[in-house]
């Protein structure tokens, strides 16, 4: 990938207006909407948005795209990190314990090794409940806003993978263990708490959760919001570097004409064969002109055509 860049794509647009993304290190109290809401004042910014929602107790990486950089979120990855601290020995109705506790039960006592097995059965694809106190939809409508009403809903499990489940500590005397999961989107942790104390038959609720990774950022790269509200301004990441986990395709002269004009281009023979097998196949494609500037995403096509889907600077 070309050297990072904050220029934007599209000409007609300010050349002072920011784009690209920020990360930010969200604290413990906040929406993400009030995280959208304070980056979108200091940047002076209508477009802006948020790519993964963290509920208001959990800390950690929230990625934020400022200007066109939002019509990228979907073609980010969508793999996430979280270290979190389960409470074994109680029920609540969130299944963390910002809930209503709705039962106790004493902790059995486990060895590591048991626990370990009871994380397995959680280890790849699986159907999860979401919790009742989510944002999930039900007919329409959120469902902690039905559940605040005092309507009780069983939501459907949905299928979700946690590729990585690591077991960091366990303490016996308290019922706590902390755990470290890789997951896909719409996970909740907080369901893994839950599913985790029923199996072992004394109920689990979260206790503390931190996101560290989340669409290819990490901490590394994320700022607090005290830091937000110093000048200058935190540097924003450019989009190419969110998008390098993607193939990517350099336009010519004669190519970048066509692709404004939202044209197919005949992909180059090795990239077509990438697109056309393996983990590749049916991913975008990160369409650069000569000089490494962004100018849109594509996808494969029959014939090894390089359909567009995100066309930027378009003409027309």
């Amino acid at each position: 990938m070309p050297p990072p860049s904050t220029t934007a794509p599209d000409p007609t647009e300010a050349q002072r207006d920011p784009w690209g993304f920020l990360v930010l290190d969200k604290a413990a109290g906040l929406t993400s909407h009030d995280c959208v809401a304070r980056v979108r004042r200091r940047y002076g910014l209508k477009r802006v948005g948020h790519g993964g929602t963290l509920d208001p107790a959990v800390t950690g990486v929230l990625p934020i795209a400022l200007g066109p950089a939002t019509r990228l979120l979907p073609y980010l990855e969508g793999t996430k990190t979280y270290r979190g601290v389960i409470q074994l020995g109680v029920r609540t109705s969130s299944d963390d314990l910002s809930g209503e506790e709705l039962e106790r039960r004493p902790v059995p006592p486990l060895e590591e090794a048991a626990l370990e097995a009871a994380l397995g059965s959680f280890r790849g694809p699986i159907l999860q409940r979401p919790p009742q106190v989510s944002a999930v939809h039900v007919a329409g409508e959120r469902a902690h806003v039905r559940v605040r009403r005092g309507e009780s809903l069983e939501l459907e499990p949905r299928p979700v993978t946690i590729e990585r489940l690591e077991l960091l500590t366990w303490h016996g005397e308290t019922g706590q263990l902390e755990v470290e999961v890789r997951c896909s989107a719409g996970t909740y942790i907080r369901s893994l708490a839950r599913d985790l104390g029923n199996g072992l038959g004394c109920g689990g609720a979260l206790a503390h959760l931190r996101r560290t990774k989340a669409l290819g950022f990490d901490l590394s790269r994320a700022v607090t919001l005290e830091r937000l509200a110093q000048d200058p301004l935190p540097e924003l990441v450019d989009p190419r570097e969110a998008l390098a986990h993607l193939p990517c395709h350099h336009l010519d002269a004669a190519e970048l004409e066509s692709w404004r004009c939202g044209r197919a281009l005949a992909a180059p023979l090795e990239l077509a064969q990438r697109l056309a097998q393996g983990p590749e196949q049916n991913q975008p494609v990160v369409v650069l002109d000569a000089d490494g500037e962004l100018q849109g995403l594509a996808r494969g096509g029959e014939g090894g055509r390089l359909q567009p889907k995100l066309v930027l600077n378009a003409k027309g």
